[in-house]
């Protein structure tokens, strides 16, 4: 199952796209900053309507099998070389092949230790979903971008962020996943979806609207500006989206990249001229701001953008300053502006797929405008509510740091609190849904808590509120795209563990494993709860897009050597502690998190089991008594 250049391929090749007199003109409208509008498309015998791009026909989750790489430690490119595409073939990366299944592991951390019931029979299903998160929708051709520091940081795994092949591949793995989701909905329905964030890569309206209007079941046109390629080059073809299946209603959540520059730093943060950078004709000149976020100011490198009349994305307009007679210039689109967060939130009401707002529509109209915090009810008839919690940064913050912590400001931490009374109050089970994870990482990372004033809860502020919830079953999250799964213990393990709860992560969709979790809640016959989580690899059919997509990950983390990464983190399994967010030693060696286990290819599938309180139990034994 080697994958080779798309370029190559019948699949890649069956639509023609736009005829040559079409692309002229909407070239020239797009120089005008004009949107491209109604376009007849040529597509062989297809009536002039574009086509899609299948999926595997044979659509399974990581129980049945998993993606193995052909050769495991390839050699012959370093982190500096990820751009260069055309020696993959040469050098074996890229190639993957079906792995052996991954099982379900019974997880009984957060349990009563003398409980002895792994496996115990269900009384009922509360609820199937699943989890999409860091979608990373990319507008390759933007003129600000930060691709060449991938360059100059390439022995930091996380500079793969700024640039990887696979960014030119986001609307097409997005379209694989709707499809395999709609084939796992046909033999066992979801109640729901959500997605955790981070839909787009850097806050633009096309990136915005290339995902929504995937989710949609639209036609795409995946390139912009000057739209070069779109005749030939199969990741800049237009084509028809699949589209979710309109019986599944899916929600969604705020990332730091659905309103951040780059998922990083405000817009609007002064004397820097980002808003406008977006719409400009002009590349990007920045410093080094992975290693020092003060450098923003700087005008170091051109930053570079993928000409996409290459087969292989190659990087252009890229390098030191001095070493061009003038800033490069692209044909700058108005599509490409960036949104506001009140701008970002009203897209999701601009859908033909369900619920109208997607969660927005659920905003208490009493908050200040921008709120993106939100509660439902997946069924009217089982106590569960999910609590959709925004907890990135501000725009206002001022902080000079990579925008990514986790954060609450005044209003959200009130909203919280109040949620999770009104849960316990009404007898109901709850998840938390956000994009960034708690008690993770330590103090001196990019993703951990936040610890500063600003910030309306400590980690131990907030870990303590949660664990006064004892219906709180899982907080689940994105953001660190990986599959990390953590158990936060009760305090009083012996006499109250019903006060501990699971944290699920799930991996992006940009980066490999490229996954989805799919969540099964049951009651047990002992009236315990089990959240069965499982990976889903997209179904991806040779010679398509989205395997070239699958090909330019495996390859990435190879290169780049992040195997550690999706085995067990090293600097993710570290035991943290929740007052000083800092790592926990053991002597001069770090502790380990003993709740964080290994993860072989980046999958991790487990059952993961929650005892309630007596109260609790009651409520649910004259609900669904035992048949």
């Amino acid at each position: 199952m080697a994958k080779d250049d798309p370029q190559n391929s019948s699949d890649s090749k069956k639509c023609g796209g736009i005829t040559r007199r079409n692309f002229m003109k909407y070239s020239a409208m797009t120089v005008a900053y004009v949107s491209l509008g109604p376009l007849t498309f040529g597509c062989g015998d297809n009536g002039g309507q574009l086509e899609g791009y299948p999926i595997d026909p044979n659509v399974v989750t990581t129980v049945q099998k998993t993606v193995a790489f052909t050769t495991p430690n390839p050699v012959g490119l370093t982190p500096t070389q990820l751009s260069s595409i055309p020696q993959y073939s040469k050098y074996s990366y890229g190639v993957w092949k079906d792995g052996p299944p991954l099982l379900v592991e019974p997880r009984t951390d957060i349990m009563s230790p003398s409980y002895s019931n792994p496996s115990p029979v269900r009384i009922t299903k509360f609820m199937n979903c699943f989890a999409i998160s860091d979608i990373h929708i990319t507008d390759k051709e933007t003129p600000n971008q930060l691709i060449y520091l991938q360059q100059l940081n390439a022995n930091d795994a996380q500079a793969s962020s700024v640039y990887s092949p696979v960014m030119m591949y986001t609307t097409h793995v997005l379209d694989a996943m709707m499809q395999t989701v709609n084939a796992l909905h046909s033999k066992n329905p979801f109640d729901f979806g959500i997605s955790l964030g981070d839909a787009c890569n850097s806050t633009q309206y096309n990136e915005l609207r290339w995902y929504i209007d995937v989710i949609d079941g639209k036609t795409i046109i995946p390139s912009s500006g000057s739209h070069v390629g779109s005749n030939s080059i199969d990741y800049q073809k237009p084509y028809q989206a699949a589209g979710l299946d309109k019986s599944i209603r899916w929600y969604q959540a705020l990332g730091n990249h659905d309103h951040f520059w780059i998922g990083s730093f405000p817009v609007d943060m002064p004397g820097v001229g980002l808003r406008q950078a977006y719409i400009s004709d002009t590349v990007f000149a920045t410093g080094d701001v992975l290693a020092d976020p003060r450098n923003i100011n700087n005008r170091d490198y051109y930053m570079g953008v993928i000409d996409g009349s290459t087969p292989l994305g190659d990087i252009i307009d890229a390098g030191p300053v001095g070493k061009f007679k003038g800033a490069p210039t692209v044909v700058a689109d108005q599509n490409r502006r960036s949104l506001l967060r009140t701008e970002w939130i009203q897209e999701f009401f601009n859908t033909s797929t369900e619920p109208v707002g997607h969660g927005f529509n659920l905003v208490d109209p009493n908050q200040e405008s921008g709120f993106a915090c939100y509660s439902f009810v997946p069924k009217s008839n089982v106590p569960l509510k999910v609590i959709v919690l925004d907890n990135t940064q501000m725009e206002n913050d001022n902080s000079p740091d990579i925008h990514g912590h986790g954060f609450l400001d005044q209003a959200r931490w009130t909203w919280l609190k109040k949620e999770l009374a009104a849960g316990q109050a009404a007898d109901q089970l709850m998840i938390i849904a956000a994009h960034v994870p708690i008690g993770i990482q330590p103090i001196n990372s990019e993703v951990e808590w936040w610890a500063d004033p600003q910030n309306a809860v400590s980690l131990q502020g907030l870990l303590t509120e949660l664990q006064s919830c004892p219906n709180l079953l899982l907080w689940m999250t994105g953001h660190r795209h990986t599959n990390t799964v953590k158990a936060f213990k009760s305090p009083d393990p012996v006499n109250a563990p019903e006060k501990g709860f699971w944290q699920v992560e799930t991996t992006s969709l940009r980066d490999f494993p490229q996954q989805l979790r799919t969540f099964e809640i049951y009651l047990n016959s002992d009236y315990t709860i089990s959240i069965v989580t499982i990976n889903v690899d997209p179904a991806v059919k040779e010679g398509t897009p989205a395997a070239t997509s699958r090909k330019y990950a495996v390859a990435t983390q190879q290169i780049l050597n992040t195997l550690s990464k999706f085995q067990n983190d090293p600097s993710t399994g570290y035991l943290v502690d929740p007052i000083t967010q800092q790592v926990i030693m053991n002597g001069s060696v770090p502790a380990k998190d003993p709740s964080i286990h290994p993860m072989p290819t980046g999958s991790y599938n487990a059952e993961l089991f929650k005892q309630l309180s007596p109260d609790m139990v009651k409520k649910l034994k004259a609900l669904y008594p035992k048949p």
